[in-house]
């Protein structure tokens, strides 16, 4: 049995940081609901239920400290009625847009939370576990950082909040450079003092590195790295998704060659469920006994060439 992550980053933009008081009641309802209302995060948790499934909802919550905390209240609550869990992701390009600021010096936009020392760090992960739980989350255990773009502060400032488990590191991006792992390459659950790092999912496509990411691979390339993964016995398989993961990338409307990648998924895991199980963070964690050295997982080259010609195909709907 392969434990499979389906985490989605719930995350909320305005297309710049001008007049963006007068843009966030539209990026709000495209983010959460999708254009006319469908495709949206609210339908990919009703698809996912609907196949049995469970997600993992990494929340930015600093959102809040511009545009009040109704909105991420009404996002958490669609996320706990479907079933799903609710953890805790910061983007800290939101900390200097705060009405209220959130640390003593904001200091200007950074947009990477390896940019704050550790107690800036231990201090935001405090604001954003307070918003998530005043608008009615579990307190969360689980923590991503947004871009991947943590270091091993990030871990100290997690323990420090009495969270112990990080889906921060990423191998193809980031992961090497933020000090985790002492110079090896993490690709599967790894202990990392009182903390456990849960990578994303990373394959060799004949081009170097790449993570799982469902706009970022074909479904060719998934289910073939689903199977690959479940022969080699490993530990864990995490795929990432966004809210507005269906939709076109000017978000104007529903991305069709994405929605049918989205359906064959869950089809999929609903399908060999007696193979694959799609669970969250608070179902615990195994860890492998051994960690690799390199990424065991590859995709032909021939996969890589199709999945560039969808991506081109893909690219007309923009």
């Amino acid at each position: 049995m392969l434990n499979v992550y389906l985490t989605i980053d719930v995350e909320v933009w305005c297309d710049g940081w001008i007049d963006i008081d007068r843009k966030f009641p539209e990026a709000f309802r495209r983010s959460v609901y999708g254009p006319e209302g469908q495709h949206g995060l609210c339908a990919q948790l009703n698809m996912l239920s609907d196949h049995g499934l469970r997600s993992v909802c990494f929340v930015e919550p600093l959102f809040a400290g511009r545009f009040g905390h109704e909105p991420l209240a009404e996002v958490v609550d669609l996320i706990e009625r479907a079933g799903h869990e609710t953890q805790l992701h910061l983007h800290t390009e939101w900390v200097d847009e705060a009405h209220a600021p959130v640390l003593a010096v904001p200091d200007g936009k950074r947009q990477h939370l390896h940019q704050f020392d550790l107690d800036d760090q231990t201090r935001l992960m405090q604001v954003g576990i307070d918003w998530l739980q005043q608008a009615g989350a579990p307190r969360p255990l689980g923590f991503r950082a947004g871009n991947f773009a943590f270091n091993t502060d990030t871990l100290t400032a997690l323990s420090r909040n009495g969270i112990y488990i990080d889906a921060s590191y990423n191998a193809s991006t980031l992961g090497p450079s933020s000090g985790v792992g002492d110079g090896e390459l993490l690709f599967q659950p790894t202990r990392i003092g009182p903390m456990l790092e849960l990578p994303m999912t990373v394959f060799t496509d004949g081009r170097g590195l790449r993570h799982a990411q469902l706009t970022a691979c074909s479904w060719s390339e998934l289910e073939h790295l689903l199977w690959q993964a479940l022969e080699d016995g490993q530990a864990a398989f995490v795929i990432l998704s966004h809210s507005v993961e269906l939709l076109t990338p000017g978000q104007k409307a529903v991305d069709p060659i994405m929605l049918k990648r989205f359906r064959q998924l869950c089809a999929f895991l609903e399908q060999h469920s007696d193979n694959f199980r799609a669970c969250g963070l608070r179902e615990g964690l195994v860890e492998p006994p051994h960690q690799p050295r390199q990424a065991s997982l590859r995709s032909p080259l021939w996969r890589t060439g199709l999945r560039m010609a969808e991506q081109a195909w893909r690219r007309r709907y923009a």
